[in-house]
């Protein structure tokens, strides 16, 4: 990533979540810039924001009336924010899921890049990502960073519960362990 495409995408992060608190809409900065607020390293990539997903259609006409460029894209689970090079996804189902009022309500107001928005909890960031894991998609180089970045803000026995059926995310925690990065007596 450019330094300038780092810029756009900082700029259009903080356009949306400034437009989804002007519309009143439930929002929680999620993914690789939740995590990089929370001290893991900056993503190289887009942002990504969670809505419930009552709240959809409501937050993709939100975002257009603030004037940002909104695509929908075939996905049927997101919404994309376009500005030049850079997007963000807003998202309302993760991993075939819908976005749980419950989940946003979790969030902690914290400032990101000076504007205050809702952040996920590290334990809840970790969740979503591990749960994103599958054959098709299995990238623990991205993980290992977040992990160790995270460790100590994480409740990683609530980790190991909800992630017990995604033997791709198991075996992540398990490698956590042998590397000594969260000790499995840790995570039990």
């Amino acid at each position: 990533m450019q330094p300038s495409d780092r810029d756009e995408i900082r700029d259009l992060l903080k356009r949306t979540a400034v437009a989804l608190k002007e519309g009143d809409v439930p929002f929680a900065l999620c993914g690789g810039y939740a995590a990089w607020v929370r001290g893991a390293p900056e993503p190289d990539h887009d942002a990504d924001f969670l809505v419930p997903e009552a709240e959809s259609e409501r937050a993709a006409k939100v975002l257009a009336d603030a004037g940002l460029e909104v695509q929908d894209p075939p996905e049927d689970w997101l919404t994309k924010v376009v500005s030049g090079n850079s997007f963000v996804d807003v998202l309302w189902r993760t991993c075939g899921h819908p976005v749980e009022t419950v989940l946003i309500d979790r969030a902690e107001n914290l400032p990101v890049l000076s504007v205050h928005m809702p952040v996920l909890l590290a334990t809840d960031i970790v969740v979503t990502k591990l749960m994103a894991l599958d054959e098709h998609y299995c990238d623990f180089s991205r993980m290992l960073p977040v992990a160790r970045a995270l460790r100590e803000q994480v409740d990683w026995s609530e980790v190991e519960t909800a992630v017990a059926d995604n033997d791709f995310a198991v075996v992540f925690l398990e490698l956590l362990d042998r590397l000594g990065v969260v000790p499995r007596e840790s995570a039990a």
